[in-house]
């Protein structure tokens, strides 16, 4: 036996032509991770990190110390922001495959993780979201609408034309702009929170990223000024298992689960199903309530799936197991929620798809309404002026200067 060293390459369950395999991915049995007060010291909770909180099960019953009662309204509020947020997704990528949008990024999988967090959160709480967190953006209210056009870059595009498709912002909702820059995020919600910290308010920032992002060195920025100052913040880790085309064990997930680098920096870190919709809400309001209370940031880890490509420019036919989605052990959000308001008698199949026909209905108006805007090959088109604006407080000389001649060579 040689006793020399070897490079390590972490291991990838299921390529192109294996049967898809996910008995890597340690689970909890719902309702059997205890919750503790939210002023437990990190130090007393380590195995929150290790193990997975559910609330649902398979039959769709909701068990257990996280379950968060929330009321049968909610629920079907939350079951209709997802549901809209993936028909939404699916017109976006058929508009995008169609030539008239440049680019997408569904959600397919993760609707959960965005729209029950974003339902645990007040409305003055700041959000720094990655780019599949579109969920956010409906449950916060911004119409339909607005994301079109923003996708289609016409004159009612939030960004201007500045922004690749998809990298919303809404600063009366209070959503921080997406950057493509990876995880430059995690810093930015921290520094939000130390100021509010300061500022003596009691609204936590939150914020997103996948797990690859995690191996960027802002992911341990953001954690090391988290838990020095103690900021009121929500650092979420959407491990949906692939970074593009790369494993998540590329990013450290096959040695520990990346919610235990929260205690690692002295922050509590918690992993959670993050198809279970009570699961993410009630964890979402736990970590909110230990921030506004002064017991510091949290650190959690949402497992689930990314059920179609990175992105339009991607083809997971070349990297992973034909119809691995479908066999994930954690199943689909908006099934799983469904599910369990049929289980209590709030819901129904005929519900179901009058409600899903009326949500079609929506994003095809909204679409029709966007393109009145303008198009990529047809007009309206964003005046050229608004190049200038929104960079400086006051504007220097050398740009007054290049407006005034762009005004005059257009006159």
């Amino acid at each position: 036996m040689s006793n020399k060293s070897r490079l390590h390459l972490p291991h990838v369950p299921a390529r192109p032509g294996e049967t898809p395999d996910f008995s890597y991915v340690q689970q909890s049995p719902a309702g059997a991770v205890p919750r503790p007060e939210v002023n437990t010291r990190a130090r007393d909770m380590l195995s929150l990190s290790t193990d997975l909180v559910r609330v649902l099960n398979d039959d769709g019953q909701a068990v257990g110390p996280w379950h968060p009662h929330l009321d049968a309204a909610d629920l079907q509020v939350g079951l209709r922001h997802m549901l809209l947020t993936r028909l939404f997704d699916d017109r976006m990528q058929r508009i995008q495959r169609a030539g008239k949008i440049s680019f997408y990024m569904r959600s397919l999988g993760e609707e959960a993780v965005s729209v029950a967090q974003g339902m645990a959160l007040r409305p003055s709480d700041m959000l720094f979201p990655g780019y599949r967190n579109q969920g956010l953006q409906v449950v916060r209210g911004i119409p339909l609408v607005d994301l079109m056009s923003q996708l289609l870059s016409n004159t009612n595009d939030m960004c201007k034309g500045r922004q690749l498709p998809v990298m919303y912002h809404s600063r009366a909702n209070n959503i921080f702009s997406i950057s493509g820059n990876l995880a430059t995020q995690f810093p930015q919600a921290v520094g939000w929170a130390m100021a509010a910290a300061i500022k003596g308010e009691d609204n936590v920032a939150a914020t997103w990223i996948g797990e690859g992002s995690s191996a960027e060195a802002d992911f341990h920025h953001g954690l090391l000024f988290a838990s020095v100052y103690q900021a009121p913040v929500i650092l979420n880790v959407v491990n949906n298992q692939w970074a593009i085309s790369t494993f998540q064990g590329y990013a450290g997930g096959e040695q520990r689960s990346f919610a235990a680098r929260g205690p690692g920096y002295g922050m509590a870190g918690i992993r959670v199903d993050g198809n279970d919709f009570l699961a993410v809400y009630a964890v979402t309001q736990w970590a909110a309530e230990r921030a506004r209370t002064g017991g510091g940031p949290t650190l959690i880890e949402l497992v689930t799936y990314r059920g179609a490509a990175h992105s339009t420019s991607d083809d997971p036919a070349r990297y992973r197991a034909k119809d691995d989605a479908e066999h994930w052990p954690l199943g689909d959000p908006i099934l799983r929620l469904k599910a369990h308001l049929i289980k209590i008698g709030e819901w129904s199949e005929e519900r179901h798809q009058a409600l899903n026909a009326e949500l079609e209905a929506l994003v095809a108006s909204s679409w029709k309404e966007a393109v009145a805007f303008g198009t990529m090959t047809e007009g309206p088109r964003l005046d050229a002026d608004t190049m200038f604006e929104d960079v400086f407080k006051e504007m220097p000389r050398h740009l007054q200067r290049q407006q005034a001649a762009l005004r005059q060579e257009r006159s």
